[in-house]
C-alpha cells in the first residue's frame, strides 16, 4: 500500500508583526505623485487615530515621482501601512474603489494624499459610523466649513456651481456631494460597488446618486486646507467627466459615463465638421473634397479629444498614438457607412428626415464606442 506522502497539516507561525489585531479603520489614499506628502499623511493619522486599530493603503496611480518607494519605505516599519501600484489605469474613483475593495474593515474613509484634509476629523466619523449612521461626509459648505484656503476663486464658484446641479438633478440632499473626504459602513459599500463608475474624480456623488434606498447620512464642517507640496492633479476635464457621470446618473446608468464622454465629443465633432466644410467650400474645394476634408478633420480631433478625456485611463502616447489614430479613422469611416445606410432604410420606412438622421447618428456612435475601445483603446 502507498503511503500518504502528504505532510501533516502544520500551525501556522505568525511574525510579531503579524500578530497585531484586524483593523477596525482603513483609509484609502488615492495618490499620483505625491510622494513628498506620504509620510505627512501617515504622521498625521498616527497622531489623530490613537485607540483605533487602523489601516492606509495608498493607491497610487503608477506614479514616476517614487511614491510607492516612499510608502513601502514606511510600510517596512509599519505593518499598517500597504501600497497598491496600479500600471495601466488611471482616476481617482477607480483607485477609490480598488482600495476599498481590497481593505479589511468595517469602516472605509477616502481621503485626499495632499494634506488638504484634516485627518483629525476621522475619530468623530468613525464615532458616528459606529452609532449608526452609513455615510459620513467632511463638508467644506456646512456650518463652519470652508474651502478658501485651498481653492483658487474660479475652482471654488465651479465647485459651488456643480454642487448645485447634483442638487437639483439628482435630488441629493447634502452640502458637498463633490468632497473627497469620507467615511462609509462597509455593507453600505458593499451593495453599492458594482453600481460605481471606475471613471472620473467623484465618486461620492456616484455613491449617492447609485444608491437605491437613503443611506443615514451626517456632515460635519472641514476647513478644506492649503496644499502642502506638488500641484493639483485636477484639471480643466474635469468639468466635463463631471457632467458626463451627471448624465449618466440621469439616465439610470442606461448610459455609461464613457459613452456619454464618447458622445459628447462626437457632438462637438459635428461642430468642428460643418465649420471646416464652410472654409473648405469657401476656399474653391469641390464639395466632395471639402467633405472628405472636413470629415477627417472632425475624426482627428474626435481622436485626440477621446484619448485625453474619455480613454484618459488608457491614453496612447508615443507611436501607439499614431497607429491608434490609423485605427480610429477605419473605425469610425465604417461608422459612417453604418450611419448612412441605416439613416436610409429608416427613411425609407418612415420618410422622417430627422428621425433617419437620428437613427443613423446613433447606431454610428455606437458602433464607432464599441469599435474603438476593442480596437484603439483596448484595455492592457
Amino acid at each position: 500500500m502507498m503511503q500518504d506522502a502528504r505532510l501533516p497539516e502544520q500551525p501556522v507561525q505568525l511574525s510579531s508583526g503579524s500578530a497585531r489585531r484586524s483593523p477596525e479603520l482603513s483609509v484609502i489614499v488615492p495618490t499620483f505623485n505625491e510622494a513628498p506628502n506620504v509620510e505627512l499623511v501617515v504622521q498625521a493619522l498616527v497622531a489623530s487615530l490613537r485607540g483605533i486599530d487602523w489601516e492606509v493603503i495608498f493607491v497610487d496611480d503608477d506614479s514616476s515621482d517614487g511614491t510607492t518607494d516612499a510608502v513601502r519605505l514606511i510600510a517596512r516599519r509599519d505593518g499598517r501601512v500597504r501600497c497598491i501600484r496600479r500600471i495601466g489605469r488611471r482616476g481617482l474613483a477607480g483607485a477609490s474603489i480598488e482600495g476599498m475593495l481590497s481593505s479589511s474593515a468595517p469602516v472605509i474613509a477616502i481621503m485626499d494624499g495632499d494634506m488638504q484634509h484634516d485627518a483629525s476629523l476621522l475619530p468623530e466619523m468613525f464615532r458616528r459610523l459606529q452609532a449608526g449612521d452609513d455615510l459620513v461626509i467632511a463638508s467644506r459648505f456646512c456650518d463652519s466649513g470652508s474651502a478658501a484656503d485651498g481653492f483658487s476663486r474660479t475652482r471654488l464658484s465651479g465647485s459651488r456651481v456643480a454642487t448645485r446641479l447634483a442638487r437639483m438633478f439628482l435630488h441629493i440632499d447634502v452640502s458637498d456631494p463633490m468632497s473627497g473626504f469620507f467615511a462609509i459602513r462597509r455593507p453600505a459599500f458593499e451593495a453599492l460597488a458594482p453600481r460605481l463608475s471606475t471613471q472620473g474624480f467623484k465618486i461620492l456623488m456616484d455613491i449617492l446618486a447609485s444608491t437605491p434606498q437613503p443611506l443615514r447620512t451626517s456632515e460635519m464642517p472641514l476647513h478644506f486646507r492649503a496644499r502642502q507640496h506638488g500641484v493639483s492633479k485636477l484639471d480643466n476635464l474635469v468639468a466635463a467627466e463631471f457632467l458626463s457621470l451627471l448624465l449618466a446618473k440621469l439616465t439610470g446608468d442606461a448610459l455609461s459615463l464613457r459613452f456619454v464622454l464618447f458622445a459628447l465629443i462626437g457632438g462637438f465633432g459635428v461642430v468642428v465638421h460643418l465649420v471646416t466644410l464652410k472654409i473648405a467650400l469657401a476656399s474653391g474645394l469641390t464639395f466632395w473634397l471639402a467633405q472628405m476634408t472636413a470629415a477627417y478633420v472632425a475624426m482627428t480631433g474626435n481622436f485626440f479629444l477621446n484619448n485625453v478625456l474619455t480613454y484618459r485611463d488608457r491614453r496612447l502616447k508615443g507611436w501607439r498614438l499614431l497607429s491608434g489614430l490609423a485605427s480610429f479613422w477605419v473605425v469610425c469611416s465604417i461608422g459612417v457607412i453604418a450611419n448612412v445606410g441605416v439613416g436610409q432604410l429608416v427613411h425609407e420606412q418612415a420618410s422622417r428626415w430627422w428621425l433617419a438622421g437620428l437613427a443613423g447618428a446613433g447606431l454610428g456612435a455606437v458602433f464607432n464606442y464599441v469599435a474603438t475601445s476593442i480596437f484603439t483603446w483596448r484595455a492592457r
